[in-house]
């Protein structure tokens, strides 16, 4: 059996593939051309097995692979597949979506903590010699801001935001969020609003969702119309969900105080994205689910993901109801 990882450099340089190659025989390439379908149908071949990170799987290249019997995405998002057409060909789709839970929480928080208590700019000060210079104690170039009884308002409510808020409360915080279904949850201290609701009300305004047709430009001119002035934005979910020249300009203007985003429109991030310019702009490189640990976790569920397969007991299959 013969196994293709198109794009595994983001893991591959510190991991131990050896359970791996005991399944099949492995072909690992660390990058894969995203918009040449010619290489990727040529690294694919005859392979039954193929996995990917974010080298794309369209209807082009799963009609022309003719052996190909199970995808397996290395991640939570699988909207680089055409699941329709590996549907239609009976290949199952599978994904890890579980692995970076406590990873991007942890991020999340960096990013709002960066922006609150600027840690890193006082470091640099302080190493260029302002604090030796100052005639005080103490100084600050940056306005310092408490998070204990501020609004932190989630959008969409699934594993990473519920940890998210579970830190929130710690801090003190009250936690609002917008689901489009309803939410049964344990902590009293969290509350489910309407969208419009969380826009008007929260502090901070914290991204959670997939990237789906419905939350496209989510946060765009019309929606930050609605939110209060001097609003906090952080986005460690899809680049997509965010209106960048709104985004822009909003920070230009302080209608929007401060974003703190691991993720853009297009990645890597363009030289001329508006926001490398913009006012207060915290981007750091789609980083949240890189730490070692987290992603050795990944690749041990994606090759338990892969195990099962083999054994007859598919799991974690994004489009299972194309098999009943």
């Amino acid at each position: 059996m013969k196994i293709v990882l198109l794009d595994g450099y983001a893991l591959n340089r510190d991991l131990d593939w050896s359970a791996l190659k005991k399944l099949g025989e492995c072909h690992f390439y660390d990058r894969t051309p995203v918009n040449d379908t010619q290489k990727i149908l040529a690294r694919i071949g005859d392979a039954e097995i193929v996995l990917t990170h974010k080298t794309p799987l369209t209807k082009a290249i799963i009609g022309k692979a003719p052996n190909l019997r199970y995808i397996g995405v290395m991640g939570d998002g699988y909207d680089v597949i055409d699941v329709e057409a590996a549907s239609a060909r009976g290949i199952p789709v599978t994904n890890v979506p579980i692995y970076a839970t406590d990873a991007v929480a942890q991020f999340t928080f960096a990013l709002i903590l960066e922006i609150t208590s600027h840690v890193g700019l006082h470091n640099r000060l302080v190493h260029e010699g302002r604090w030796e210079a100052s005639p005080d104690f103490t100084f600050w170039a940056k306005k310092l801001t408490l998070l204990a009884g501020k609004t932190l308002g989630l959008v969409g409510y699934g594993r990473i935001a519920q940890k998210v808020a579970s830190i929130a409360h710690a801090f003190s915080m009250k936690v609002v969020f917008y689901d489009r279904r309803p939410k049964t949850h344990d902590n009293q201290m969290s509350q489910q609003v309407s969208l419009k609701e969380l826009l008007t009300t929260a502090d901070i305004i914290s991204l959670h969702v997939r990237q789906a047709p419905e939350t496209l430009n989510l946060i765009r001119r019309e929606t930050i119309e609605q939110m209060r002035p001097g609003v906090i934005i952080i986005n460690t979910a899809r680049g997509k969900l965010i209106n960048e020249n709104d985004l822009a300009l909003a920070l230009n203007q302080g209608k929007i105080a401060a974003a703190g985003l691991d993720v853009s429109q297009q990645e890597p991030i363009q030289p001329d994205n508006p926001l490398l310019t913009a006012k207060n702009c915290y981007i750091t490189p789609h980083i949240a689910w890189a730490p070692y640990e987290t992603r050795e976790k990944l690749l041990a569920l994606t090759i338990a993901n892969l195990t099962a397969f083999l054994k007859g007991t598919p799991q974690k299959v994004v489009n299972v109801q194309a098999f009943h």
